[in-house]
């Protein structure tokens, strides 16, 4: 007798299958969950010039010579030079910023930072050590950019 040979009746038995839910982690087609933010880190000794937009968190160790909107969150290390305007929800500055910076809620200006410029804040905290040179003022819910100047 021959042995017979299984039918092909197309089942295909589900095999469970345990995931991965690893902060930053990629889903199985490739793409990042879509409740992860989305930060940019500018390394040590690297240069960025241009635009940033549709960025959650900038995080600048090197030096970025731009224009930074549609974000929430900025911070400018110790090593990390920022030149430029920006419009955030909270920044913390512990190395260089030139520009325009108004910040809606919280600007942290570590020991280490230096800000220069026209600045904006909600909020100000400055640590034994920090600097802030310019025009500077509370930020007011109605005025979104820096203030033009009267002549």
């Amino acid at each position: 007798m021959q042995p017979s040979k299984p039918s092909s009746s197309g089942f295909v038995p589900e095999i469970p299958r345990r995931s991965l839910d690893l902060p930053g982690a990629q889903n199985r087609r490739g793409a990042t969950p879509r409740n992860e933010s989305k930060k940019l880190t500018v390394g040590p000794e690297i240069s960025l010039t241009g635009e940033i937009t549709a960025c959650d968190s900038l995080v600048v160790e090197g030096t970025v010579d731009a224009t930074l909107e549609n974000s929430r969150h900025l911070e400018v290390t110790e090593s990390g030079h920022f030149k430029g305007k920006v419009v955030i929800d909270d920044a913390i500055i512990g190395g260089h910023f030139e520009g325009t910076l108004v910040v809606r809620q919280t600007l942290q200006i570590r020991g280490t930072g230096r800000v220069t410029g026209t600045v904006r804040f909600g909020r100000l905290e400055v640590e034994l050590g920090g600097q802030i040179v310019g025009d500077i003022s509370v930020f007011k819910d109605d005025v979104v950019s820096a203030p033009e100047t009267a002549e």
